[in-house]
């Protein structure tokens, strides 16, 4: 395993570059992979790592040491505790982290399903959506402008390596990548559409998905073929919109299932 170069002082050029790094990561190309699981699944997914990060006080974790000596030749950094949590954002953290080239978006559109996100800025909704859509066989998620960025910690953290077997495409003109579409559009509204139970799903679909707050914008509620809403008990108003998402994805799944 190759002795890694120890960070102790925040001056030092390269912590420097690490929280740059965090700040914009799409501008760099290069995100922040943070914990075990996240490490793990770019180690076995092939993703570029340019450099791995250990804390100090990982560096007597068995299962630490092991994704280091799989990494063996990668340059490694061991950082200070101190200056580790504070790249990392949480109290407890497990003590490894990546720098990853962020994957370039294929370009052509991929066959299959996709999902739109229109201002989700929340970014824990933003990591369980990619989460929901890689899990219910999604090939595809467009972020238009005023989403949380996909690449950042937060949403990456809450993907938990969903990213990487997406298409991901951010800062999207929404409406305009739906008129270069031909699969069936569907727009989630709170209130108002057809009955997500009563709409046939197994055709191809591009699902629309709107602001916490808001909800779609009227441009792309205009241009979508279909809107659905989820029924919902009388008195509550509505959905997070992550579970909204997941129940739209999945009923699409169910109506699909062999003998549905």
């Amino acid at each position: 395993m190759s002795d890694p170069r120890y960070i102790s002082s925040r001056a030092n050029p390269k912590f420097k570059a690490l929280r740059a790094l965090l700040d914009d990561p799409r501008r760099h190309g290069r995100a922040l992979v943070d914990g075990v699981h996240l490490v793990r699944t770019c180690l076995a997914s092939g993703v570029s790592i340019r450099q791995l990060l250990v804390s100090d006080s990982a560096q007597q974790n068995t299962e630490i040491l092991g994704l280091l000596q799989v990494a063996d030749g990668m340059e490694q950094l061991m950082l200070s505790d101190s200056l580790f949590r504070e790249l990392s954002g949480v109290s407890t953290p497990t003590g490894i982290a990546a720098v990853i080239d962020i994957p370039l978006a294929p370009s052509g559109a991929p066959d299959g399903d996709a999902v739109l996100l229109d201002a989700v800025q929340d970014a824990g909704n933003v990591g369980a959506i990619l989460r929901t859509a890689a899990a219910a066989g999604i090939s595809e998620v467009l972020l238009g402008a005023g989403c949380a960025g996909a690449w950042t910690a937060r949403v990456l953290r809450a993907g938990q390596g969903a990213h990487f077997s997406l298409a991901i495409r951010e800062q999207m003109d929404l409406v305009a990548a739906l008129a270069t579409r031909s699969a069936t559009s569907i727009a989630t509204v709170a209130h108002g559409g057809t009955s997500l139970y009563d709409v046939d799903l197994r055709r191809p679909l591009i699902w629309l998905v709107g602001n916490e707050g808001a909800g779609l914008s009227a441009d792309l509620v205009a241009a979508a073929d279909v809107r659905i809403t989820i029924p919902l008990t009388g008195g509550t108003e509505s959905l997070n919109v992550a579970a909204a998402t997941a129940i739209c994805l999945f009923e699409a799944r169910r109506q699909r299932a062999p003998g549905a």
